[in-house]
């Protein structure tokens, strides 16, 4: 059977934006489109390089995107055993971590048969508990879904969650992540003394819940990642209320008023858990940006673009940072939110069509 009219339009559509990116021959164009046609059409590995980096160029609510042509990428569609596919993952986190010189990389398996149900490869657990929320909160589902499978945390606020792979429709299989391969960065402040806090995070973000969209084909399994923007951690992650909720504790190791909103305690005590991750991470050698530096890269980003002659996309929402976004251009500059492919959405089950975050 033939490929269907918008599969066979995404195909072109992409063969043709490869052959102008990458400057293959019209011969070249000509041949591939006539595979097209055919049902068993497949991309070949530096087509898909090409078409991953492109998507991390479409990401609108990315305001990383001046790296895009550095993604790294791993073709693993032949993998089809869960323990392969496992040491696969495990290889993805060591590339990308580099002892902390973190590198981008994407891994690819098999678009129709392959799942990581993971929402990240690395996250922490999240506990209900008679005494309140143990852990991350936003992982509290995923949690017990490990736990029905036979996985048990230590029940601590970072119990690093085990992978879960699904081949096909057999039975999902976890397997822990040996601690040898999970950098962490304790959480400490250069001026005031954070330590009983005892905040820490992961240093590499490896979103693995976002389907890669090319050519007509959804890539399930396409764990991604970049490294990370300091408000990431210290301005949702261990601030967010609905996360752990740091703030009022920190708020009270600074010594602050946190009886009243007028004093601005969330403020400041924001401002400073934003510096204490900063200087954190690059006190342990890992790679981290602060949201200024970020986007005045986006900029440059924009720039580049605009010398090739294509369109910059963003999602503005996303785009400011959420600590002190009017200090940046990007909060005074509006953006179109146009839908680009290659790209990265938000798993098909959800019904969402929009990009992911990288």
């Amino acid at each position: 059977m033939a490929a269907t009219t918008t599969v066979l339009h995404e195909r072109t559509e992409f063969l043709t934006l490869y052959k102008k990116e990458t400057k293959q021959s019209e011969q070249w164009l000509k041949e591939r489109m006539k595979e097209a046609h055919l049902p068993d059409f497949t991309l070949t590995t530096d087509e898909l390089t090409h078409g991953a980096r492109v998507a991390w160029r479409n990401s609108n609510k990315c305001i990383g995107r001046l790296f895009w042509n550095s993604l790294n990428v791993f073709d693993q569609r032949h993998l089809l055993n869960e323990v392969e596919i496992y040491e696969a993952l495990l290889y993805h986190i060591d590339f990308a971590t580099n002892n902390g010189k973190i590198r981008p990389a994407i891994t690819l398996f098999d678009p129709k048969r392959v799942r990581v149900l993971n929402h990240q490869l690395i996250r922490y657990a999240g506990y209900e508990t008679d005494d309140g929320i143990v852990g991350d909160s936003d992982s509290i589902e995923f949690t017990k879904i490990c736990e029905n499978l036979g996985w048990q945390g230590a029940r601590s606020n970072y119990d690093v969650l085990p992978l879960v792979i699904q081949v096909d429709n057999r039975e999902p299989m976890f397997f822990e992540i040996p601690e040898k391969h999970v950098l962490e960065v304790a959480i400490t402040h250069p001026d005031y003394d954070f330590s009983k806090l005892n905040m820490k995070w992961y240093a590499v973000p490896i979103i693995s819940s976002m389907r890669f969209n090319i050519a007509g084909v959804d890539f399930q399994a396409a764990p991604f990642n970049g490294w990370y923007m300091g408000t990431e951690i210290g301005a949702r992650n261990l601030a967010d209320t609905y996360r752990y909720n740091f703030l009022p504790k920190v708020g009270e190791a600074m010594g602050l008023d946190t009886a009243m909103n007028a004093s601005l305690w969330k403020d400041r005590a924001l401002v400073e858990l934003n510096v204490a991750v900063l200087h954190s991470f690059k006190k342990a050698g890992v790679s981290i940006v602060d949201h200024h530096t970020a986007a005045q890269q986006f900029q440059l980003f924009q720039k580049q673009e605009h010398a090739s002659g294509r369109e910059v996309t963003g999602n503005w929402v996303w785009l400011v940072p959420p600590l002190s976004p009017a200090t940046t251009d990007l909060y005074h500059e509006p953006i179109a939110n146009t839908i680009k492919k290659p790209n990265y959405f938000y798993p098909a089950l959800t019904g969402s069509k929009t990009p992911a975050s990288r």
